[in-house]
């Protein structure tokens, strides 16, 4: 399961193209995390560089793949907004665009980078950007880490 690079346009339209436009697809999971910590000692450690990164898996009712992951490092934004209650969560169709050395994913077709926005658009923005396909990661089961019950 390799990282793939995504560099430029050609590498988006081709990894939208494999990925059917992210077409009767689901956000199954999503991992942040930061190089901010507090050590054994309470000290804390802190960096000044972009250190937000997130990793969301992504899974939809086709073959080839039926998963992926995307890393986004470096991430600069971040908005994600649960459906409400008696909505579905299918993605129908998502984009993603290099604008200004960013790059940007988005479920809203319609969405600009430097547009209104209504509140109710998933997107993020970072970087760099990855994939690797993990269509061996489909179903239910959490990748990235376990459901506490209480």
């Amino acid at each position: 399961m390799d990282w793939k690079e995504v560099k430029d346009s050609k590498d988006i339209e081709n990894l939208l193209k494999l990925f059917g436009g992210f077409h009767d697809s689901c956000l199954k999971e999503l991992y942040m995390w930061t190089e901010s910590y507090v050590d054994e000692d309470l000290s804390m450690g802190m960096s000044t560089e972009l250190d937000t990164n997130v990793r969301i898996l992504f899974q939809r009712q086709f073959c080839n793949p039926s998963a992926i992951e995307i890393l986004f490092e470096g991430v600069t934004q971040f908005h994600i907004v649960p459906s409400p209650i008696n909505y579905d969560s299918i993605i129908y169709e998502a984009k993603i665009i290099l604008h200004n050395g960013l790059f940007y994913w988005v479920d809203d077709y319609e969405w600009e980078p430097d547009g209104v926005t209504h509140g109710a658009e998933n997107w993020i923005s970072s970087k760099s950007l990855k994939w690797r396909d993990v269509s061996s990661w489909m179903g239910k089961q959490n990748r990235y880490g376990v459901l506490i019950q209480d």
